[in-house]
Parts: C-alpha cells; sequence; structure tokens
C-alpha cells in the first residue's frame, strides 16, 4: 500500500548477486526520504522527508487512515481560505439579504487577513484564528471611528467562519474545525436588559413625527410590527371586521435597491387590531390613501409585485430605513428630548409594546406568536424580567381564595376568639 525510497542512494546488484548503495543524481540536493502511496481511489501520492523516521511514521500513520476509512489527502488543506469561502456562500440557501451580509463580514473583517491562509494552517493552528479575533476587539468602527467592534458582532463573524471551516471538515479537505477547539473564544457579550419606554416617551416621539407618518409609530407600539413590516403594510393586509392584521411582507434595501420579501424568518403572523389603533390606522389612510408600488420579490430583478402600501413618502415612493431614520425618526427623536441610538431605534416601540402585554398577563408564547419569534424561549430570554414578580403574583393568586368567606384555615385573630 506505501513505501519508503531513498532518493539519495540506489541499490546496484553486482555480477555476484550481491548489492550495493550508489549514490544517485540527487545526492544530498532536497529531502532525502520519499513516501509513495495509493489513495481509497488508488490514485498515487508521495511525500518526502529530511529523516528516516518521519517517513516511517507517516507511511504507518497513512496506512492506518487508509485502513481506517479517515483518509484526508495531506494536499488539499492546501487550498486557501478566501477562494473555498467563495464558494461555500455561492452553494448556501440563504435569503437575498443574509448572503448580502455573509459576504459583506467576509470581505471586510475575514479576508484581509485570514483569506490567503491555507485551510490545512488554520485547522493546525487555531491560534491565527484566536489572535485574528483579538484583532477585530481592537478594530474601529467605520461610523464611530472612537469605538470599538461590539462583542456581538464579533461572534456573527466568528460564527459564519467556524459554519465554512465546518464545511471544509465535511468535504475532506482539513481533519478539524479549529474555531470549534478550546482555545477559540468569541468576546463575552455583556447581558443588556431593555429598559421599555414609557407611554410618555412613546407619544412625545410620535408627536415629533410629520403627519403622514404618525400612524408608524401606533403600528410599532400597538401591533409590535418591525420596522421593515410597517414599510410594507398594506390595507388589503387588514380585517377591520374582524379586528386582526396579517403581517405578510416587508420592505427591505438588497444591493442598494429596495424589494418585497417575507417578514424575518420567513414567517408570516397575525396579530390582534385593538380598536385604537385600527381607528388611527383608518384616519391616516383617509388622510394618506395608500399607494400602489410595484417592486421586485425579495431580490433585485425578482418577479414584479404590485402593492398598495399604507405607508409611502411624499413622493409616492417607498420607504428606505436609512433615509427615514436620518430624516424622520431621528428628528422626532430629537424633538422629545431623546438621544438617537441604537437604543433608541424604531424597535423600541416593539419592545413598547411587548412589555404592555407581559404586564397585563399575556402569556409568552402568545406574544411570541405576535412578534413572529419561531422559538417562545427566545421571547422569554429578551423580556423575562419584564414579566410580574413571581412573588407578588403569587401572594395575589392565594389572596383571591382566601380573602373571600370560603372556609379555610382560621387567622390569628380567629384562632384567639376561639380559645
Amino acid at each position: 500500500m506505501a513505501h519508503i525510497e531513498d532518493r539519495w542512494f540506489r541499490d546496484v546488484r553486482q555480477n555476484d548477486g550481491a548489492t550495493h548503495k550508489e549514490k544517485t543524481t540527487r545526492h544530498g540536493a532536497g529531502k532525502r526520504w520519499r513516501v509513495r502511496y495509493l489513495d481509497p481511489e488508488g490514485r498515487e501520492h508521495n511525500r518526502s522527508f529530511d529523516r528516516k523516521i518521519d517517513a516511517d511514521r507517516f507511511k504507518v500513520s497513512v496506512e492506518a487512515d487508509v485502513q481506517r476509512g479517515v483518509y484526508l489527502d495531506p494536499d488539499a488543506g492546501r487550498l486557501t481560505l478566501r477562494p473555498y469561502a467563495e464558494s461555500w456562500l455561492a452553494a448556501q440557501t440563504f435569503g437575498e439579504s443574509t448572503r448580502e451580509r455573509t459576504e459583506s463580514r467576509l470581505r471586510l473583517h475575514v479576508y484581509p487577513q485570514l483569506g490567503g491562509r491555507q485551510l490545512a494552517e488554520l485547522a493546525r493552528s487555531p491560534s491565527i484564528i484566536q489572535a485574528w479575533i483579538r484583532g477585530l476587539q481592537a478594530k474601529p468602527v467605520r461610523k464611530a471611528p472612537d469605538t470599538t467592534m461590539a462583542p456581538g458582532t464579533i461572534g456573527l463573524i466568528l460564527t459564519n467562519l467556524t459554519a465554512i471551516m465546518a464545511a471544509a471538515v465535511d468535504d475532506g479537505l482539513i481533519s478539524r474545525n479549529p474555531c470549534r477547539t478550546a482555545s477559540v473564544r468569541a468576546p463575552k457579550v455583556e447581558g443588556r436588559r431593555i429598559v421599555p419606554w414609557s407611554a410618555e416617551r412613546v407619544a412625545a416621539v410620535r408627536a415629533g413625527l410629520q403627519d403622514r407618518y404618525r400612524a408608524m409609530a401606533d403600528a410599532g407600539s400597538g401591533l409590535g410590527l418591525r420596522q421593515g413590516e410597517v414599510f410594507g403594510l398594506s390595507p388589503g393586509d387588514v380585517d377591520w371586521l374582524r379586528k386582526n392584521v396579517h403581517v405578510c411582507r416587508q420592505v427591505k434595501i438588497i444591493g442598494g435597491r429596495p424589494v418585497f420579501d417575507l417578514p424575518k424568518g420567513g414567517r408570516e403572523r397575525d396579530v390582534p387590531l385593538p380598536e385604537s389603533v385600527a381607528l388611527r390606522l383608518s384616519a391616516h389612510l383617509a388622510a394618506y390613501p395608500a399607494v400602489p408600488l410595484t417592486l421586485p420579490w425579495q431580490k433585485p430583478g425578482g418577479r414584479p409585485e404590485t402593492v398598495p402600501l399604507a405607508f409611502t413618502t411624499r413622493y409616492q415612493g417607498a420607504l428606505w430605513r436609512g433615509d427615514w431614520n436620518r430624516i424622520s425618526w431621528h428628528t422626532a427623536l430629537g424633538s422629545a428630548g431623546v438621544t438617537p441610538c441604537r437604543e433608541n431605534g424604531f424597535h423600541a416601540l416593539r419592545h413598547h409594546f411587548a412589555s404592555l402585554l407581559l404586564a397585563d398577563g399575556v402569556d409568552i408564547r402568545a406574544l411570541a406568536e405576535y412578534l413572529g419569534h419561531a422559538d417562545p424561549g427566545f421571547t422569554l430570554r429578551v423580556y423575562c424580567h419584564l414579566m410580574p414578580a413571581s412573588e407578588q403574583r403569587m401572594r395575589q393568586a392565594i389572596d383571591r381564595v382566601l380573602a373571600g368567606p370560603a372556609d379555610g384555615p382560621l387567622t390569628a385573630r380567629e384562632m384567639g376568639a376561639v380559645r
């Protein structure tokens, strides 16, 4: 299956049948010992070594790997990370927005330091990955040069790299995933509790929006819709008679162009429509009738979809997240005395919605359904601290039963009277 040849000497047979060593033309040049072997498909490979003991070890190892069915071509890992990652990304079944974000993370944060490294080199030396992570921790953010990359962002980038290296293991290019070794650790993400806006703050920010956009705040705080879902809301999605809103699309930016797509996670859902929100939406539509807009479905060049949208620009075009946030939302925050930052984005209205429902006793499973979360456990982890304290709820539950005239344990005063 495998054999070792000496590249510096060859055996020469004499007339009497004896053999002696004779120098080859390669004597003293290059590595002396070469192992030649066949892979499971019958293809011949070879590898050279300076020392005979290393050649012997490799021969034993490769024969054992072939025998056990775990052989990996030692040359396969010579492929560098970037071309392999690009082919990996092209094969994924991501949505277009996920593909775009993943490509951006790889291009901006992975390829500059690791793109030219061989897969085998990364697999052998997880310390290279850890050093790269430390570099990301010190990397300034483009839009805020005085700050560094958030641990959560680094974790997302590492998740993408981990998936790529896992695919390389599955493809038989490397024997282990260096991103899953004990020495590679993403920076710890500090738990951040959501502090929901008060009703007064919601009202103040709503009042700071232009008239044509005020009902968007009602859709966020009264229905729990994401910003893109508000952008994609159509009067046809509202069942005014049954008091229900069918959330079935969003407007998002792909490749610098607006497109229609399913809500996040590809999950449509129904949300009950409170009377107060219904009145505000109907008043908005009376003042600003819906505008039919045609956008591609899911990606630029996708099939065209025409939908009457409840919220559009004053020029009757689709709303763009970046422009609307910078011009309309930040202006409204300023008028309400609220600092524009990530915590005070449009998503704050959704948190307000969740806090109101939890305070009123709506269970986590129902809230997860209204918010469009696939896993109620995720909803619980995010909003657990907003639920009424269990101690107080326990006291109230017992008091509701025992406070009445029903037969039950005597109070201390009653026991004293009996005695």
